[in-house]
C-alpha cells in the first residue's frame, strides 16, 4: 500500500465507527475497559499509560479515574513534533494540541518507567500491526531505545483490518482489545 491507500483506509475505517451508535460504543468501551484492566493484572504494571480519547476511539476516561487511584496513571502531551508523558492528575487537565485533553502540571515521565501503555489507533490487525492518523508521535515514543512496556492497542471492532502496510518505523503493539 502506497500513502494514499493509507488515506483511504482511514477514511473507510472512520466511515465505520462513525455509524456506530453512541449506546453501542459506550457498552463496547465498557467491555473494553474490563480487558485492559484483566491484561494490567496480569502485568503487575506499576505506571499505566493511557490516552484522551476522541471521537472515534473507545473511551477509556473510566479507565484513567479508576486506575489513578491505585497506579500512577500518565497521559500523552504532544509538545511540537514530540509526544511525552505526564502524571494525569484531574485538576491538571487542558485542552492542547489537536483538541486533546492533555495533563499540564508535571514532568514528563521517562520511557522505562512506564510498565504498560494503552494505543489508541484508526485500524488495527489482530496481530498487532497499527495505523494511526499520520502524525507518527506514537511510533516515535514506542522505539524509544529504553521503552519496553507492554503495549496494548484498542479499538472497535470495526477498526479492525485484514492488513495494514507497516513501515520500517512502525511499532507492533503486543494485545489487540477490540469489541
Amino acid at each position: 500500500m502506497v500513502m494514499s491507500d493509507k488515506k483511504m483506509l482511514r477514511r473507510e475505517v472512520r466511515e465505520r465507527v462513525s455509524l456506530l451508535e453512541a449506546n453501542d460504543k459506550y457498552m463496547r468501551s465498557v467491555a473494553i475497559c474490563d480487558e485492559v484492566r484483566k491484561h494490567l493484572a496480569v502485568s503487575n504494571a506499576r505506571v499505566v499509560a493511557l490516552f484522551s480519547p476522541l471521537g472515534y476511539e473507545p473511551d477509556v476516561w473510566p479507565l484513567v479515574e479508576s486506575l489513578s487511584v491505585i497506579v500512577s496513571v500518565v497521559l500523552p502531551r504532544v509538545e511540537g513534533d514530540v509526544m511525552n508523558f505526564y502524571c494525569y492528575e484531574k485538576e491538571s487537565m487542558a485542552i492542547g494540541s489537536f483538541g486533546i485533553n492533555e495533563p499540564q502540571d508535571s514532568l514528563p515521565v521517562a520511557p522505562y518507567e512506564i510498565d504498560a501503555v494503552v494505543v489508541p489507533g484508526l485500524a488495527f490487525t489482530k496481530n498487532g500491526a497499527r495505523m494511526g492518523r499520520g502524525k507518527g508521535y506514537y511510533d516515535k515514543y514506542l522505539s524509544q531505545n529504553d521503552f519496553s512496556a507492554l503495549k496494548i492497542g484498542v479499538c472497535y471492532k470495526e477498526q479492525l483490518v485484514d492488513e495494514i502496510p507497516v513501515e520500517k518505523h512502525d511499532v507492533m503493539m503486543d494485545v489487540v482489545i477490540y469489541k
